[in-house]
């Protein structure tokens, strides 16, 4: 690589490049019956990806960060900060260019944004090169487990408790403020218009728990007690088509009441990347994190 790269914040006009970037480098690490095979999925899936990126720029342009060689952006570092929590949202490099120096800068840049905040979270692929350098920068290692496959709808409980929430409720915005606190000392609610606004569906069990799920599948789950989380990842997994199929990620140390529920549902259990955290974050159960937003 003879040019050289240049390590910078993110602008506004780098938002639809750093999505694609980070599409095209988590893409290749996703189960094949996961990744988008047809022309309005793919077009979705980007949509999302623009999405998420921009609102974290919009809202932590200090964690934002681009990698750009030739006038095109090859690397992406994004991260958030919520009531003293960092969290990291996407790390990539373009395909074809890692081990070549990008994402260290990157991944220095954004955590730069963690300076003074009490805690800090990442949920990690199994890539060797990220898990590497998270632990290099200080983070202990929580391995997690995922699950997989068709849904069995036959063993769907019956008497789910979970209602449809809405964020103009002053309950269920207190609910999701409350669960998030709990399980990780930091508020998702800042963030939960925007997993809305990317396909998700908001579920509540008012003063105990809230999830979003998408596509079938529990995005995020925070809850005050298992029954609360089981319940509410049932919700989730039960909104989903018949036959499509369906995932649990990054359950970790804790949350055996989501093992429970994946092996009740049909699904099976692989090893996932890990969470790295570091500092106080809470118990970080009953808890399914988002990949996005932590």
């Amino acid at each position: 690589m003879s040019a050289t790269v240049i390590t910078r914040p993110m602008s506004p006009d780098d938002v639809n490049g750093a999505a694609a970037v980070g599409t095209a480098a988590l893409e290749v690490l996703y189960p094949v019956e996961f990744r988008p095979d047809d022309a309005a999925t793919r077009a979705e899936f980007a949509r999302r990806s623009r999405a998420r990126v921009g609102h974290i720029r919009d809202r932590d342009p200090a964690g934002a960060w681009v990698a750009e060689l030739d006038g095109e952006i090859v690397g992406v570092a994004l991260a958030l900060v919520r009531e003293g929590v960092w969290g990291l949202s996407l790390f990539g490099v373009k395909p074809g260019l890692q081990g070549q120096g990008i994402g260290g800068p990157l991944l220095a840049g954004a955590l730069r944004a963690a300076e003074g905040c009490r805690a800090a979270i990442i949920l990690s692929s199994s890539d060797p090169r990220a898990m590497r350098r998270y632990f290099r920068a200080g983070f202990r290692v929580r391995p997690c487990l995922a699950a997989a496959g068709e849904l069995n709808r036959t063993r769907i409980p019956a008497g789910l408790r979970a209602r449809p929430g809405d964020l103009e409720s002053e309950a269920d915005r207190a609910t999701i403020d409350a669960a998030s606190r709990f399980v990780r000392s930091a508020s998702h609610l800042e963030d939960v218009g925007a997993m809305i606004a990317a396909g998700g569906q908001l579920f509540v069990i008012e003063g105990a728990g809230w999830a979003v799920g998408r596509d079938g599948a529990p995005a995020i789950v925070a809850a005050l007690d298992d029954e609360t989380a089981t319940d509410l990842t049932w919700s989730c997994l039960a909104a989903g088509d018949a036959g499509a199929p369906t995932h649990i990620d990054f359950i970790t140390q804790g949350n055996d009441w989501a093992v429970a529920v994946a092996l009740d549902a049909g699904l099976s259990l692989t090893p996932d990347g890990p969470t790295f955290v570091r500092g106080e974050l809470g118990p970080l159960a009953p808890y399914l994190p988002s990949g996005a937003y932590l």
